[in-house]
């Protein structure tokens, strides 16, 4: 996937020939006997006669922990997991006949990948949560899963207490606001000399207010005697708006 083997001294190597979009090369030295050779051969990196794969045998990627193992290379070899506001993982490959076997490998896990094609390298990629977190427990990385649904958790708990605290202060400026029109509906009305001509129960609402400037709607309907509804204190004090308005 996108590497060569060769004989150099009479020690095999295998090296990438490209890392994402720098030319960074990579190399691993094997000792150059026959165990050595045969372990690469039954890994799948070479075939019996010691040339390169393009794709691992079945027999590497036919079970399911070597399914695992084959997608932990790839990632630890050539992956990447951004964590920005969009979440994105994505597994770099030469080509996209070897992003296709990554996403048909991870498929066969229940794990969707994507498959991409750029100008200098093919991909298969996530970008749900759901598959990144999937993909990452599939390949052993189970605590990076934990911190990830730590971290999701965090967010949603601050992207909640926000609104509870946006919605808090929207409804406090109402509340400040409403309080206000409403002293000042009271105040004309007493200039006036109209409180004494109203019906108890809006002399009672407008005392209220009076006294308690800053008190909400459930506050003021909770000192009511008898103590009234939130709905019906609304009313009473929306009524003396109305009088003040003429």
């Amino acid at each position: 996937m996108g590497g060569r083997c060769a004989t150099r001294a009479g020690r095999p190597f295998f090296s990438v020939l490209r890392a994402f979009d720098a030319a960074t090369r990579y190399q691993l030295h094997v000792p150059g006997d026959a165990e050595a050779l045969r372990v690469l051969a039954a890994a799948g990196v070479v075939d019996r006669r010691h040339a390169p794969l393009e794709r691992p045998p079945r027999r590497v990627v036919a079970r399911s922990c070597c399914r695992a193992a084959y997608l932990r290379g790839a990632f630890l070899g050539a992956g990447s997991l951004s964590l920005a506001r969009s979440p994105h993982l994505e597994l770099r490959t030469a080509s996209p006949e070897s992003a296709a076997l990554l996403s048909r490998l991870a498929g066969a896990e229940g794990v969707e990948l994507a498959v991409a094609e750029r100008a200098t390298h093919a991909l298969a990629y996530a970008k749900s949560w759901e598959s990144i977190e999937s993909l990452l427990a599939l390949m052993g990385a189970t605590e990076t899963v934990l911190a990830l649904e730590e971290r999701s958790v965090v967010a949603e708990t601050r992207s909640r207490a926000n609104r509870l605290a946006n919605a808090d202060h929207a409804n406090l400026v109402r509340t400040s606001r409403s309080a206000q029109r409403q002293l000042e509906a009271i105040e004309l009305l007493r200039d006036a000399d109209a409180l004494g001509a109203l019906p108890d129960a809006l002399q009672e609402a407008a005392e209220l207010r009076l006294r308690h400037p800053t008190a909400s709607l459930s506050e003021l309907a909770a000192r009511s005697d008898p103590p009234a509804s939130k709905a019906a204190l609304h009313r009473r004090l929306r009524s003396l708006e109305e009088l003040a308005r003429g």
